[in-house]
């Protein structure tokens, strides 16, 4: 997208307030008229107060300026206020939008990106948006009208010697046009850099515990000190550029005026011009300083500005979760009509907490296959099975064997690349992400915890508005009301980041309590035991044994005594089944879940 494209776009975020930027436009507009009137009023003053000594010109034009300069002075005040305020919200919209985006992104572009580079944009290179909205427009448009009415002026004092202005006008141009390609890489460069460095702080900040018992202080200040030079050098790089730049068209228009200086003061020797002309234009020229000096430095600016606008953009721009329902396929008994209204009122009933549940909790897979993107091996290959409402079903198989993989398909996380993936007989790609997301439930290993309270944490997303007799019971249900209840403020505790002042057990409860409050047909539960110890797991256990009672329950466990009582074992091996059966029947057949948990077994006893 090339400059003006993205500036025109920037400006459309403002179009919700456009009456207050309308009346911030046309105070700078007043602002800027005011420098070539003052300019102007130096020839009456001096012509007629100091030359002609008319009394009337030496009375009235000091109470002129006063006023000039008080009507200059409120102008400034109310555009650079008015300016902030559209540009701050501005801002904010742009940060809403990017962060809708983010929750909305497919777990594959968070695979791809950091944490780090996210922030990043979201911070800082949505801040330099806002020099482009502010600085630039507000320099573009009182700067570009003060030159041209200063000019004008100048052009009816002396054609012939504003004319020698112009004549610099195409080196500016040059020189202008050049560097703006300069910055715009360096600037570029600078949020990349940026979202390096925020990059390796976000990670150092997160594993401050691992950094500290491995010794990783040195390893990770030289990351970051490497990062932060990287952002220095572009910076010091970036700012000589821009002065390079200025300092050359400043010294154009210093070359232009001083010739125009001595060619008035031959003219004004010849009387070819008065005193009060003269001066007028001297002072002309003299105002244009500024305000070409600010035009030329806000070349800088708008660079950052647009940079940092391609890349909000960028993230704006990107490719949400496919949330489309597809067209009824051929095998699918239900209608359009039918399915319709199962992604109407399944995510309805869930919000208002009615007891009607539109699915029953069958699960079906057939001939699934999935790989990761630019990855040549199938993560998954020919997959087929069928879990029936309330069955617990459990998977086993070595770390890489694609169990997680398999159960991340099931919320839509990754699609199939292969094959059909079925809930009560409709393929999932025809439901809405809410109704399938609905009807599921998640507990995994790494707990998901908010900094806010106990109750908050339990009652989350959609069941924000639940009960709170309904809070307590699911706390009951999953064993964690007795820790909740030594708290110091019971459910209004603040749990902090993470979950940081819990302990692995409690947080694993609560994560417990939050699916027995959203009380859904489907649930998963991955790893959910595996990193407690044999105290913390027995209770967890206990919450996870409610929890699974009249519900479709997938298992992922490395532990495989946590499962002996599943309906059914799946067995993995790079990313195919190649075991099904229930705890005995495959010992009994002693393969590879016979061996796995001899070895298992053998490993408890030593």
């Amino acid at each position: 997208m090339n400059s003006k494209a993205l500036y025109f776009r920037l400006l459309r975020y403002i179009i919700p307030y456009w009456r207050i930027f309308a009346l911030v436009i046309l105070a700078i507009i007043v602002m800027a008229v005011t420098d070539p009137i003052l300019a102007a009023s130096i020839q009456p003053l001096l012509d007629g107060g100091f030359v002609e000594k008319d009394p009337t010109t030496m009375k009235l034009m000091p109470i002129f300026l006063i006023l000039l300069f008080l009507i200059k002075g409120l102008t400034m005040l109310a555009s650079t206020i008015g300016m902030t305020w559209v540009a701050s919200r501005l801002v904010m919209d742009l940060r809403e939008g990017m962060f809708r985006k983010i929750l909305t992104l497919p777990t594959s572009d968070f695979d791809k990106t950091s944490s780090g580079v996210l922030l990043s944009k979201v911070t800082y290179d949505v801040s330099r948006v806002m020099a482009a909205a502010t600085d630039v427009l507000l320099i573009l448009v009182r700067d570009s009208l003060a030159v041209i009415g200063l000019l004008a002026w100048m052009f009816y004092l002396n054609w012939m010697l504003s004319l020698i202005v112009f004549s610099t006008v195409p080196a500016m141009i040059g020189v202008i046009r050049y560097v703006s390609k300069r910055l715009r890489k360096m600037n570029t460069s600078i949020q990349d850099g940026m979202g390096d460095m925020t990059r390796v702080l976000e990670e150092a900040i997160s594993g401050h515990k691992l950094v500290k018992i491995f010794g990783g202080h040195h390893y990770e200040q030289n990351r970051f000190q490497t990062a932060s030079e990287q952002v220095r050098h572009l910076e010091v790089k970036t700012q000589m550029t821009s002065g390079l730049s200025v300092f050359i068209v400043q010294m154009l228009t210093a070359s232009a005026l001083g010739i125009i200086i001595y060619i008035a003061a031959l003219q004004s020797s010849a009387n070819h011009i008065t005193v009060g002309g003269f001066v007028s234009l001297f002072t002309a020229m003299g105002m244009l300083f500024s305000p070409i000096k600010r035009l030329t430095k806000v070349n800088d600016k708008l660079q950052q500005g647009l940079a940092a606008a391609q890349s909000v953009f960028a993230l704006i721009d990107q490719t949400s979760e496919n949330d489309k329902i597809q067209q009824i396929s051929s095998h699918s008994p239900f209608s359009k009509e039918t399915i319709k209204k199962v992604n109407t009122d399944s995510s309805a009933s869930q919000m208002v907490k009615k007891d009607f549940v539109p699915f029953s909790g069958k699960l079906t897979f057939q001939h699934v296959d999935f790989a990761y993107e630019e990855q040549a091996v199938p993560a998954l290959q020919d997959i087929s099975f069928t879990i029936m409402p309330g069955e617990t079903v459990a998977f086993v198989g070595a770390s890489g064997s694609g169990k997680t993989t398999l159960a991340h398909l099931i919320p839509h996380f990754y699609s199939v690349t292969r094959g059909q993936l079925l809930l009560d007989d409709i393929d999932i790609n025809e439901l809405s992400l809410e109704t399938l997301r609905a009807n599921l439930a998640l507990v995994s290993q790494e707990v998901v915890l908010f900094n806010d309270t106990v109750a908050a944490n339990i009652a989350y997303g959609a069941m924000a508005d639940a009960p709170r007799e309904k809070i307590i019971a699911a706390a009951k249900e999953a064993y964690a009301i007795e820790f909740i209840e030594q708290m110091p403020e019971g459910f209004d505790t603040i749990i902090g980041e993470r979950g940081v002042k819990l302990s692995g057990g409690q947080r694993q409860r609560l994560a417990i309590a939050r699916a027995l409050l959203k009380d859904v047909p489907i649930l998963i539960l991955d790893e959910a035991t595996s990193a407690l110890d044999t105290q913390s797991e027995q209770k967890v256990q206990q919450s996870l044994d409610k929890l699974k009672q009249g519900r479709t329950t997938l298992i992922i466990a490395h532990r495989l005594s946590t499962i002996a009582k599943a309906d059914r074992i799946i067995v993995m091996e790079k990313g195919q089944i190649v075991e099904i059966g229930h705890h005995t029947q495959l010992i009994e057949d002693q393969g590879i879940y016979a061996k796995l948990y001899q070895i298992q077994e053998g490993f408890l006893e030593k």
